[in-house]
């Protein structure tokens, strides 16, 4: 099935019976044939406590469960949007900048803090990096939304990335993240990204970057 772009800021997705997307709420720009949306509950697919720690976070992004027979059109306020298409691997992204994927896909919270120790969770804090991030799994497509357009940087063994955490979207391949801090903590006053934090990504993979730090 998967999605075809329109343009930057619009994809397009077929619906057929017996296929469910997931999009996030008020995405749905039109559609045509018989398609429904109803509200789903799949983001707490991680069970009560990552529930409680997604809301404590910030990111219970609500979803809309989209089935039937047609084609729908998702876009959502004007962001750039880019198509992932997953072939097996984990995709992790930052809850409010999903904007569909394909119901093929299990989606489960990870905990970023937890590869970062007591001292990620006071920087995802800090930096308004979002401690518990949405992981996708499997074979399917992903529509992601970022600020001024979204490039993906190359992870290898040799060469870790280092990304401005306001400036991460997502990342998927055999990764491991660390928050740091270039700063001492008197310089980090009134910082809360870019030199004072930095987000390490180790490993094999690919990291999405958006142009620009500004939340969504």
């Amino acid at each position: 099935m998967g999605f075809r772009e329109i343009n930057s800021k619009m994809i397009e997705a077929a619906v057929s019976p017996g296929v469910r997307l997931f999009s996030q709420r008020g995405a749905m720009l039109a559609y045509r044939g018989d398609v429904s949306f109803t509200p789903s509950v799949r983001s707490g697919q991680g069970g009560i406590m990552s529930m409680l720690g997604r809301r404590v976070a910030g990111e219970a992004a609500p979803l809309m469960s989209v089935e039937g027979s047609g084609t729908v059109f998702f876009g959502h306020g004007g962001h750039h949007v880019q198509v992932i298409n997953l072939t097996g691997d984990t995709l992790y992204v930052e809850a409010d900048r999903l904007l569909a994927f394909e119901g093929s896909l299990r989606q489960g919270t990870m905990f970023m803090g937890s590869q970062g120790g007591v001292m990620g969770i006071v920087r995802g804090q800090a930096t308004g990096q979002g401690l518990f991030t949405t992981t996708l799994q499997g074979h399917g497509a992903v529509a992601v939304m970022a600020h001024g357009g979204v490039f993906g940087i190359p992870i290898t063994p040799q060469r870790p990335v280092h990304v401005d955490p306001q400036a991460y979207v997502a990342h998927h391949g055999e990764v491991r993240n660390r928050l740091s801090s270039a700063l001492g903590w008197r310089d980090m006053v009134g910082r809360g990204s870019g030199e004072a934090f930095q987000l390490e990504l180790s490993g094999s993979g690919t990291v999405y970057v958006q142009a620009s730090e500004e939340k969504l």
